[in-house]
Parts: structure tokens; C-alpha cells; sequence
């Protein structure tokens, strides 16, 4: 989800490749190559093992992420790293024997009784480039969809979760060949030299601008690239609908690890009548869901100090250009908070001349908007970059309809907040500047496969007419067909 992984000065000074990336991706085409496609057995067996590493790793892995962010939320990690990405599994083993089937396809008429049909191959070895924000889950479950779809992989994890990267480094190596899967690790040049490798594919997890910097690398050798970015994922919240309902699940989706996932609503359009209510119940909703502040075990921290520095940065233009800041949820008397910790904060009176309301906030920010009529809200969200994520409270009226239609948007979540990502069976990727393509669901396993159109003749069949020599039988059989 949207995080920066690296620098892109980093890809503009890399101009060669680690030998060290060049020889493992060497070895694994090789092993490609010589091995060939991978049975279903192989593959259900591999998501297999991935899963029980996942399931006993899961406390190490509560621990690092913790250490890596100095306070990270042992549930959040559990529920968004260790629970998603073995359900993700799941639903790959129990559908990989169908998507793997050849796909009958029609022929017509004139050229029965040929028959044409489409099967799934693998691409080869493709290269992950996974965040610091859910380094375990987006990186193993971009694996978990190369491995279904019969690929080898290299991993460039985020530098920022140094601890968790390392554990997915000595994880993955108990279970896996390094000529099927590995994992490099280092700063941002490493990941700029990753992104030159002539893979197969590259699936990319991170910021819009490095996102490019990803993609124009690859075009260098013709990589096609799923490209999961961001943006400014909007909340719009009908006018009368109960506040309180709205509160409790923005609450979860804003709050959860800290503010910091793509998915996470960035911020809220409400009919201008209802914004005292809403940010009254909003309140509420934190203090239930927090009881003990920032200070909560539950609650995440920032990752480090220059994100920490740039979310306080937003509140500070927002405060010297007349919006109104005001921290909500529970401040426990003598609470001590931990490093880089920001408290739920809402912003009233944001415009958008404000940074608050033009970069993607990815912390636990949340800006009120009031609107005057629904043709108000869809107007500001199409006003800014299609976001990867739209959230709808409301009734299954006119005004929802309207914002459906007329906003573009990755996936939707209506009268909730990022269960969308949850859902296994929904592709989930981004449009325009939030993202290229997808990797859940059957749309994942085929963005990382090939498929092969075969059509096969049979010993009789009518396309003589279509060949020399040409005669009466073809003017009347071109005449037909291109009536």
C-alpha cells in the first residue's frame, strides 16, 4: 500500500545492475527453463509451506514490526499482515485447479470444425517490490500469486523495516530455494538497480512518484508492471445518515496501523448541516476504540521521524492558513506516548490551497469537508487524481448512484471502510495515478501469467475457399463474410 520505498534520485543515479540481483535472476530463469511449469500439486504444496512458515513466524513477526516502527499494534499486525495474507491463501489453493484449466474460446462458423482455446502459463521469475507499511503481507501475498500462477520470484523489500525484512530473508530461505525465491536487501540503490532487471514482470507496492521512477526502468527492457500506488482515497458521507455509524468505521479504517495504508480513508465530504455531529461522534468512536489514547497498545506509531515530521508539517500549514486543528479521542492524564506517535487529529475548515488536502496524508489525519449538495462532492473528488479507494455512507438512493457513476475510483467500499482489500474474490489495484492492474483474485494469477490463444485445425475443414487459387467459391464466400 502506498509508502515510499525508495528515493527516486536513487533511480536517476542507478546505472547498473548488482551482479550479485543479476546472477540470482540468472539462476532462477535457468531453473525456469530447465524445470519447466510447475503442476498444480507443486503449486498448492508450495502455498502450503508459505502458509505454516506465515502462521509459525507470526509472533517473530509481531515483534520486529514492532521494534521497526517503535510501537506497532501486535493485532494490527496479526489481523492486516498475519490473517489477510493466509486467507489470500486459502482462496488461491481452493481456486488454482480451475483458473489453471484451458479455456475453451468460440470459433466461427466458416472455420469449423476447428476448435481454439486459452491456457495460462507462467511467465518466468518476477520481481516484488514490497513497503514498509505491511512488509510482511505485500510481500508475501504479491508471492503467493506468482507462485499460483507457477513463477519463481525475487524480493526487494523496504529498507524502513530493517528487522522484519531480515526475518522475511531467513523465513523464506528455510522454505524455498534461492533459485525459486529470494529476497535482496538494501537502500534505496538497490532498489533502483532492482527495478532495471529484465524480468518478467514487476509487481511495484509503493508512492505515485517512484511508482514512475519503477515503471521507466522497466521499460528499458519491455517489463510489464502492476504498479499499486495511493492517493487521496475520499469518505463521502450522505447527508442524515447516522453519524455515529459512520464514525465507528472510519474510526477502524483511518486509525488502523497508524493511519499508514493505502486503503485508508484520507478524508471526509459531509453535508455541511451534519459536520458537528459527525465530528462529535467521531470522537466518541475514538475514545471507544482507544481508550487509553496514543498511548494504546492498539494504536500504531509513525514509522520514523522524517514521516513523522512532514504529518506535523501538514497540521502546521493547515493551522497558519485558518483550519481548525483539534485532537480527538481519549488524553489520558500523565500518559507517556512513544516515539514518532501523532494523536487522532481532525482538521476542520480544510481547502485546497492547504498540502493537507493535496498530498496523500498516510498517518492518522483526518480533514472534514462540508458540501452543500452531492454534485458538490463528486466535483472535489474529480478534481484531484482517480484514488485508489472510495468510501460511500448512505442509502441505495439517487445520491449513491450518482457517486458511483460519476467518480472513477480502484474498488468501493459502501457503508464501511477498507474491506474492499479483504475480499479475496475482488481484484484490488488502482486507476490512473493510483495504480496499473491487479493482484488479487483471478485477475491477479492472470496478470501474472500468459495467456496462449492455441487454435487447432482439423483434418476437414472449409477454409480452402480462402486460399489460392482463387475462384467463383471465394468472390461468394468473401462477399458473405464481409457483408
Amino acid at each position: 500500500m502506498n509508502a515510499h520505498v525508495s528515493s527516486t534520485d536513487a533511480f536517476q543515479s542507478a546505472n547498473r545492475v548488482s551482479p550479485s540481483m543479476d546472477a540470482i535472476l540468472a539462476r532462477q530463469r535457468a531453473a525456469f527453463l530447465r524445470d519447466g511449469p510447475p503442476s498444480l500439486a507443486a503449486r498448492k504444496a508450495d502455498l502450503a509451506k508459505l502458509k505454516k512458515a506465515i502462521r509459525n513466524y507470526l509472533p517473530e513477526f509481531q515483534k520486529t514490526l514492532h521494534d521497526d516502527f517503535k510501537g506497532r499494534s501486535a493485532n494490527d499486525t496479526a489481523i492486516l499482515e498475519g490473517m489477510a495474507i493466509v486467507q489470500g491463501i486459502n482462496y488461491l489453493r481452493r481456486n488454482l485447479r480451475g483458473w489453471m484449466r484451458p479455456q475453451k474460446r468460440r470459433v466461427e462458423m466458416h472455420f469449423a470444425p476447428a476448435s481454439a482455446r486459452v491456457t495460462y502459463q507462467p511467465l518466468g521469475v518476477v520481481g516484488i517490490m514490497s513497503p514498509w507499511n505491511l512488509p510482511v503481507g505485500l510481500s508475501l501475498m504479491p508471492l503467493a500469486t506468482a507462485i499460483a500462477a507457477g513463477n519463481r520470484a525475487m524480493i526487494k523489500p523496504s529498507e524502513l523495516t530493517p528487522a522484519t525484512s531480515n526475518l522475511l530473508v531467513r523465513m523464506l530461505a528455510e522454505i524455498f530455494p534461492a533459485e525459486q525465491v529470494a529476497v535482496v536487501t538494501g537502500g534505496p540503490e538497490v532498489g533502483a538497480a532492482f527495478s532495471s532487471l529484465p524480468f518478467d514482470h514487476i509487481v511495484f507496492t509503493g508512492s505515485t512518484p517512484v511508482g514512475k521512477a519503477v515503471m521507466k526502468a522497466a521499460s528499458a527492457n519491455l517489463v510489464p508492471v502492476t504498479l499499486e500506488l495511493g492517493g487521496k482515497s475520499p469518505v463521502v458521507i450522505e447527508g442524515g445518515f447516522a453519524p455515529d455509524r459512520a464514525a465507528a468505521s472510519l474510526a477502524f479504517g483511518k486509525l488502523a496501523n497508524g493511519g499508514q495504508l493505502c486503503v485508508s480513508p484520507d478524508y471526509v465530504l459531509v453535508q455541511e448541516n451534519d459536520v458537528e455531529a459527525f465530528v462529535a461522534a467521531y470522537d466518541k468512536a475514538v475514545k471507544a476504540r482507544y481508550p487509553e489514547g496514543p498511548a494504546s497498545e492498539d494504536y500504531t506509531s509513525v514509522i520514523n521521524e522524517r514521516h513523522f515530521a512532514r504529518l506535523n508539517a501538514l497540521l502546521d500549514d493547515a493551522r497558519s492558513n485558518g483550519a481548525r486543528v483539534i485532537e480527538v479521542g481519549a488524553k489520558p492524564e500523565g500518559a507517556r506516548r512513544r516515539p514518532h506517535t501523532l494523536a487522532p487529529t481532525v482538521v476542520l475548515g480544510a481547502t485546497v490551497e492547504m498540502d493537507v488536502l493535496n498530498e496523500e496524508i498516510f498517518g492518522p489525519v483526518l480533514p472534514v469537508v462540508a458540501y452543500r449538495k452531492i454534485e458538490d462532492a463528486i466535483a472535489h473528488i474529480n478534481a484531484g487524481p482517480r484514488p485508489l479507494a472510495l468510501y460511500y455512507f448512505g442509502a441505495n438512493g439517487a445520491d449513491r448512484a450518482k457517486v458511483l457513476e460519476r467518480t472513477t475510483s480502484g474498488n468501493v467500499t459502501i457503508n464501511d471502510t477498507i474491506l474492499h482489500f479483504a475480499q479475496d474474490d475482488l481484484p484490488f489495484g488502482g486507476v490512473g495515478a493510483s495504480g496499473i492492474g491487479a493482484y488479487h483474485g483471478i485477475e491477479g494469477f492472470r496478470s501474472l501469467s500468459h495467456a496462449k490463444g492455441i487454435f487447432e485445425q482439423s483434418r476437414w475443414n472449409m477454409t480452402g475457399a480462402l486460399r489460392p487459387p482463387f475462384g467463383t467459391l471465394t468472390r461468394l464466400v468473401t462477399w458473405y463474410l464481409t457483408r
